[in-house]
């Protein structure tokens, strides 16, 4: 395996920086963000380290000599919208743009983009289900013809009012998980696994791993705290922020021994990249450093 970061924590630095940062705190890779150049409300959006519509040779070329004077790789490359929109304009908008990603990857060498299948949050997921398989038929077939593995990160986009009572990502449980493979069965489409979703949504985080090894493309690691005395006074029905915070690894529920047990026995050999959500490590680029440095020193005992 391979001990990375997420590079939506480093959203002023350009891309050797962060590169430069992954080889001096000892990182082996890095997931690079992808959105369209242009800011974004949504935390961690609108972050730039590879823009994916200027792909041609003296920009893969300048990428690629960045990755070898580092030594750091790429793991993936990342864009996290919400293909599945309500918004029709808003849906073309994202597809086509993860096309871009997916062909910049290709471009690159690189083996895997990771992103969400998206939600109509104010409709089912049967009502989902029509624009899901239109909109993402063309998306896998695109992928398997590059040979690019899509990790479908199994967040569920429902913490605030404006998400509620849906979530905008529908892959968020194995029963999904297999009626969208079974709808759409291409050994490239899989998960970008994080065991903190499990976590807050009351579901056993190593089960997964167990019953999916075949499918698991990326590695996402976050850790989750439930606040057990907020949960009783707003209920499982309030939106998950009001109980629940992403902490850095080794600060939260996740038992990361067990998770990498059963990571090792899964036979797993891809990239564990950390993503850095915990707001007591957002305040400042010193904290945010000390966020990745902490992460990298806790993780290491378990992919040396």
């Amino acid at each position: 395996m391979q001990l990375g970061f997420v590079s939506a924590i480093l959203p002023d630095q350009d891309l050797e920086e962060v590169f430069a940062i992954a080889a001096d705190i000892g990182y082996d890779c890095v997931e690079l963000m992808c959105w369209p150049p242009g800011k974004a409300e949504r935390r961690y959006a609108g972050v730039t380290h590879i823009d994916v519509t200027k792909t041609g040779k003296k920009e893969v070329d300048k990428i690629l000599a960045l990755s070898s004077k580092y030594g750091i790789n790429i793991s993936a490359l990342g864009y996290y919208p919400n293909p599945l929109s309500a918004d029709a304009s808003e849906r073309r908008i994202y597809t086509a743009h993860v096309k871009k990603v997916i062909r910049a990857a290709s471009k690159l060498g690189l083996s895997t983009v990771n992103t969400f299948i998206g939600r109509d949050h104010t409709k089912s997921v049967d009502d989902n289900w029509i624009g899901f398989v239109k909109i993402w038929t063309p998306i896998i077939r695109l992928a398997t013809e590059l040979k690019i593995n899509i990790g479908i990160e199994n967040c569920p986009m429902l913490f605030t009012d404006d998400e509620w009572p849906g979530g905008k990502n529908m892959a968020t449980t194995p029963a999904i998980w297999k009626k969208i493979w079974k709808e759409i069965p291409s050994k490239y489409f899989g998960l970008n696994y994080d065991p903190s979703h499990m976590i807050w949504q009351h579901m056993d985080y190593l089960e997964p791993i167990k019953r999916f090894p075949n499918r698991l493309h990326h590695i996402h690691a976050k850790d989750v705290r439930i606040d057990k005395e907020k949960l009783n006074e707003y209920g499982i029905m309030s939106p998950p922020n009001l109980w629940h915070t992403p902490k850095l690894p080794g600060m939260g529920d996740v038992d990361w021994g067990k998770f990498f047990s059963e990571l090792t026995s899964s036979g797993y050999t891809g990239a564990v990249c950390v993503e850095v959500e915990d707001r007591a490590f957002e305040g400042s680029y010193q904290k945010r450093i000390a966020a990745l440095k902490q992460s990298h020193t806790y993780l290491r005992q378990f992919v040396p």
